[in-house]
């Protein structure tokens, strides 16, 4: 069984600026890394949508998706805390009663 490679950021990149901007030939450059092919052309695509963010790293998102991480936990406390208000403010009511 072979062990999945991984790779760094900057070769990922380089290797997508060597198709993108030196104009080699994907199949050249995918033989001359040793790498598939189609793995290479997903990564030209994400480089082509996501630019040099296209490539995070490993447990690390985009800036965007981040950004969207941190305010789907900010909504999520943030309706907790009214959900206890709104009990708080029954248990007083109650209370009066």
């Amino acid at each position: 069984m072979r062990k999945r490679r991984r790779f760094s950021q900057e070769f990922k990149l380089d290797a997508v600026s060597m198709v993108v901007d030196q104009g080699q030939d994907l199949y050249e450059v995918a033989k001359e890394l040793e790498i598939r092919p189609d793995t290479l052309r997903k990564w030209k695509n994400k480089f082509d949508s996501d630019g040099q963010s296209a490539f995070p790293g490993s447990g690390r998102l985009k800036p965007e998706d981040e950004e969207l991480r941190r305010l789907r936990r900010e909504n999520e406390r943030l309706r907790m805390e009214r959900d206890i208000l709104k009990k708080a403010v029954a248990i007083c009511s109650d209370r009066r009663r």
